[in-house]
């Protein structure tokens, strides 16, 4: 079953049902008065019809209230529909059936079964319509063009409103993803100029004013500064996941890696990879990162660099350290430590990438890491 919670963009369809049962109906009490006296037993015309009238009204007022629209009103709606499309079998008659005169439901019967679609999506609208069209076919004893025209044009009814009900929740669920997003968004705005005003810049003259002494005030400085750029990248509100879809906003992954000693720059935008890819570059970043504290001076400058193309991503990080001696990787890899060799060459290769190191001793390092945008298998 489709999600039977009442939207607003439900709602209506369920009133042009009742509208159109009413108008199915007057049609069927027309015909009634116009072949009855060609029934085999006319006088059972007018119970049947008063019972049709009655599930009309009783209907109306049912499926008016969204908790009511559920599986047994749904299934009693369609046995007492089929009830009184099988007494046409008893009151018009079998040799007035097989004549051509119309059945006692007529168009009457089609209502239930755009229930079924609207409550059940188009598979409840189809096993609804081929029980209704079978029983359609039953009473009418003769399978001719126009006998079958009738059940296939119910069940493309079934089969349009039933996409038209899940195009119509999907909208409903976008609208009310884009509703929320526009609150939070204004909300975490309102809190960025309130936090820029007062904390941010409480901060930042904590980390200035102690940045040059020594002891407990220039640890407090540092802590400032640490909580300074944490706080900016709060304000920043970056997302890196998104509702519905599979891809990740890699800038959002790297904005925690900056610190006073990091400096992490790129598009103004998000850098949308497939989840995977984004994963392990960021992965890839932070074993960089990771080399440059473990083997370079505290309080070395980093620079992480995002280069948005249409084909793909390239990241770069470089510092301002120590650098590497140039053989120094090779033989780090022959002493058996595969640090840069698998987390950063590793990573990168597998994802169809590649990655090129400049280094000099004294002159930093600069590690460029290019993944093409396309997911890899």
């Amino acid at each position: 079953m489709a999600d039977a919670r009442d939207s607003g963009l439900q709602a209506p369809l369920w009133r042009a049902i009742a509208i159109y049962r009413l108008a199915a109906l007057a049609y069927a009490t027309f015909l009634v008065v116009s072949n009855v006296s060609a029934y085999a037993r006319p006088m059972l015309a007018w119970p049947v019809l008063a019972a049709m009238a009655a599930w009309t009204v009783l209907t109306t007022y049912a499926y008016a209230d969204p908790a009511r629209r559920r599986i047994p009103l749904l299934v009693t709606d369609q046995l007492i529909t089929m009830g009184a499309l099988t007494a046409s079998v008893w009151v018009v008659g079998r040799s007035g059936l097989e004549s051509g005169l119309p059945t006692l439901a007529v168009a009457w019967h089609v209502a239930p079964v755009i229930c079924w679609a609207v409550a059940g999506g188009r598979r409840g609208g189809i096993a609804a319509a081929l029980a209704m069209g079978a029983t359609d076919l039953a009473v009418r004893a003769h399978y001719d063009q126009a006998a079958f025209t009738g059940a296939v044009l119910m069940l493309l009814a079934a089969i349009a409103v039933g996409n038209l009900v899940r195009i119509a929740e999907v909208a409903q669920q976008r609208l009310e993803r884009a509703i929320e997003l526009e609150a939070t968004t204004r909300e975490r705005e309102r809190l960025a100029r309130d936090i820029h005003d007062s904390v941010l810049q409480v901060l930042a003259l904590v980390k200035r004013r102690g940045a040059g002494l020594d002891g407990e005030a220039g640890e407090l400085a540092r802590l400032a500064g640490e909580q300074e750029a944490a706080l900016r990248t709060l304000v920043a509100g970056r997302r890196a996941s998104d509702p519905g879809g599979d891809d990740l906003d890699l800038m959002a992954l790297l904005q925690p890696y900056a610190s006073p000693a990091v400096t992490v720059s790129g598009p103004a935008g998000a850098v949308r990879l497939p989840a995977r890819t984004a994963r392990e570059l960021t992965a890839a970043v932070a074993a960089a990162l990771d080399n440059v504290a473990r083997h370079c001076e505290p309080g070395t400058k980093v620079y992480l660099f995002v280069e948005d193309e249409p084909a793909e991503v390239v990241v770069t990080v470089r510092d301002d350290g120590c650098g590497i001696e140039p053989d120094r990787l090779a033989q780090a890899q022959a002493q058996g430590r595969l640090g840069v060799v698998q987390s950063i060459r590793g990573r990168v290769a597998d994802l169809g990438g590649r990655v090129q190191i400049i280094s000099a001793p004294g002159e930093g390092t600069e590690v460029e890491m290019t993944v093409p945008r396309a997911p890899i298998s």
